[in-house]
């Protein structure tokens, strides 16, 4: 057995840090808050639900971790299905146009529907996801939101069930993501 005979070990060539590619985050909302309001979220729901089985939609990707722990939550029966909102832009003639779909279509006809949705800024697409199950004929339409950003709103949707209200151009974790990286933060926090 040849011994190594003892040497300067070699130099490593360091990787690129990650923090100098990463946003400075500061955190916002601390994981034990964020759950804590989750449970007196679903404790109303459960109160304004009772005797019903709710149909929770969540709204992809951001609502992931929310929905996640709001129906864990949840004493009543509750259905969960996902929708991810998809645009396309087309022309006709000369006038630009905007199509929102919801993929998978939602069957909303006689049920009771919760659109969960990780966080409300323009309001536009909730807007007119609400439209088109309100045009199914729901038993009722209503929406929870974890982050709520109402100087962003350009179309007044009502919000049923708000977690928090917060101000500022980019928040990631807790399901939300900036270019799909920081969802899995168990805290919010901002971007700056």
């Amino acid at each position: 057995m040849k011994r190594r005979s003892p040497a300067t070990p070699k130099k490593r060539r360091s990787a690129p840090s990650a923090a100098a590619s990463t946003p400075r985050l500061k955190m916002i909302l601390a994981e034990k808050e964020i759950r804590q309001r989750i449970r007196e979220m679903a404790k109303q729901i459960n109160r304004d639900y009772q005797g019903k089985t709710l149909h929770a939609v969540g709204i992809l990707d951001d609502c992931f971790m929310f929905m996640s722990d709001l129906v864990r939550a949840l004493t009543i029966p509750v259905v969960c299905t996902f929708v991810r909102t998809v645009m396309r832009d087309s022309e006709s003639g000369r006038v630009a146009m905007r199509e929102i779909m919801y993929i998978p279509p939602v069957d909303a006809a006689g049920k009771d529907i919760l659109l969960v949705h990780g966080i409300l800024q323009s309001g536009v697409t909730l807007d007119h996801l609400c439209r088109t199950l309100y045009a199914q004929h729901p038993a009722s339409v209503r929406t929870a939101t974890l982050l709520d950003k109402p100087e962003d709103r350009k179309v007044d949707v009502p919000v049923n069930y708000v977690g928090f209200k917060v101000a500022g151009k980019y928040v990631v974790g807790f399901g939300l993501g900036y270019h799909d990286q920081y969802r899995n933060f168990p805290y919010v926090a901002r971007r700056g």
